[in-house]
């Protein structure tokens, strides 16, 4: 399928993009992404560098007739996020991303298919290895570890960039030009357990949650899709008193920017229940389905009976655990009063795991407000320390504030309108952008994110659209001859 992947217009960004998902590149993994764009660099005898977090920086002088242009920085993000289908025999650290064309749309054999960031990362190769698209000096700038701590802005150096405009090309709608972005900041809670062996009463039954969209724990919240962990937790809940259930393992979600699509659990109950055990939890699933019936029409629940675990949770921890995640808040918290649609703070749950006395969870919590990104971390904290928990916040990141009155963002607006004869939608998404960290060291920037329609980022469905992405080529390339001139 490579080969038909390789024929689609425009070629020259479908094949730098089937050449990058060829390798493999998880989140903090990404060693071998990195010589992958250092050897791309020094091919096209451009200046090419590493900083010391793993950034790539590749130089590329104007064109003849652009050298009055503003300079300008084009980034991407190298790292994508490593999900697949429960089913999906596949090795992220080993293998590249199987793709193949369905109408319009890209999409990959049941694993993420890397196009968030890959094709603005390949798009931007593209012009680097252009010798007929006109464009100022370029700064292209390929970031580290976007998707799981955004360390690679982070870790970026002020004064190692020079240009005045940085052109972030990690947007999912192709008819929005972004300007602004949501922080965020890890919630951890762990526990440790006291393990009891399984009376002699006692049956083994595993529950599984599959089938769920999942999808971007920023941009996806605001749909109300289902969580795995926080269904689990319904399953569970109330079940040591009516049924003496006891949980031995959970293991539910992945990473934490993904909304958890699949939970696992692994418990007992007392044999002369498992009757009524059955039928309630015969009936929750079935309202459960109902109440995601128009969204998850593919959530999947299954109960086995298996070999009974020989060891369990202790009730009270257990009881604490289970009543700690129905409390914590999932999904959104706050809508922004001033701008209309838009999610100002909400909470992913992203992932439980219980296991051999250790209980460790893990959240996401993102805001466009730094004051309530704290009052919703706090908010958990406490929730969390009600239960006994340790909580632990890290790998907090900014968000990015709008600027209306950028020359970039009036020139990229007047830019789609003459290309396609309508307004685009411009907006600040509930996403974490690699903008507001890097304006922290250059807050002169002037700073835009656009890019081509992807659907199901985050998640084995996602997909990029071709035309959309015709579209979005069209545009760069204006954009990139329609750069205002330097001022004086």
């Amino acid at each position: 399928m490579t080969k038909d992947i390789r024929n689609i217009e425009p070629k020259v960004v479908w094949n730098h993009f089937a050449d990058l998902n060829a390798v493999p590149r998880p989140s903090k993994k990404e060693e071998k992404v990195i010589q992958f764009m250092l050897d791309f660099g020094n091919r096209l005898k451009l200046q090419t560098k590493v900083d010391k977090v793993g950034n790539v920086i590749i130089l590329k002088p104007a064109t003849s007739g652009m050298e009055n242009r503003k300079s300008i920085v084009m980034q991407g993000h190298l790292d994508m996020v490593h999900q697949k289908n429960a089913d999906t025999i596949f090795d992220f650290e080993k293998e590249g991303i199987k793709m193949y064309v369905d109408g319009d749309w890209l999409k990959a054999e049941g694993t993420t298919l890397g196009a968030d960031n890959g094709l603005g990362v390949a798009a931007i190769m593209a012009v680097l290895s252009s010798t007929n698209i006109s464009h100022p000096a370029i700064e292209a700038l390929f970031t580290i570890d976007e998707e799981t701590g955004m360390t690679g802005a982070m870790g970026l150096e002020g004064g190692i960039l020079k240009g005045e405009i940085l052109l972030n090309l990690d947007t999912e709608e192709d008819d929005e030009i972004g300007i602004g972005c949501a922080g965020g900041i890890d919630v951890t809670a762990t526990k440790n357990y006291v393990e009891e062996k399984v009376t002699e009463n006692a049956i083994g039954y595993s529950i599984s949650i599959t089938g769920l969209n999942g999808g971007h724990s920023g941009m996806d919240i605001i749909k109300g899709l289902g969580n795995a962990n926080k269904i689990m937790n319904r399953l569970l809940f109330d079940g040591y008193e009516k049924y003496g259930l006891r949980i031995s393992e959970i293991n539910g979600g992945s990473l934490r920017n993904a909304i958890p699509r699949e939970s696992f659990a692994k418990l007992c109950i007392d044999n002369n229940k498992r009757a009524l055990f059955l039928e309630e939890k015969k009936l929750l699933i079935r309202d459960i389905k109902n109440e995601f019936l128009t969204i998850e029409e593919n959530l999947n629940i299954e109960i086995k009976e298996i070999e009974t675990p020989t060891t369990v949770m202790e009730p009270s921890s257990q009881i604490k655990f289970l009543n700690s995640i129905y409390a914590t808040l999932n999904g959104v918290y706050r809508m922004s009063p001033d701008v209309e649609g838009l999610v100002e703070t909400s909470n992913n749950i992203a992932k439980i795991i219980v296991k051999e006395g250790k209980i460790k969870i893990a959240c996401l919590t993102r805001s466009s407000s730094e004051s309530n990104k704290w009052d919703l971390a706090n908010s958990l904290r406490a929730c969390f320390e009600l239960a006994d928990f340790k909580v632990d916040f890290s790998g907090e990141y900014p968000g990015w504030l709008p600027n209306m009155n950028s020359s970039i963002l009036k020139t990229l607006e007047s830019t789609y309108i003459n290309l396609f004869n309508e307004k685009p939608h411009i907006a600040a998404c509930h996403a974490g952008l690699e903008c507001g960290i890097l304006g922290q060291n250059y807050p002169e920037m002037e700073m835009i994110s656009f890019g081509p329609n992807i659907k199901g980022a985050h998640s084995p469905d996602e997909r990029a659209q071709i035309s959309s992405t015709q579209k979005f080529w069209k545009l760069l390339l204006k954009v990139l001859d329609n750069i205002p001139e330097k001022t004086i």
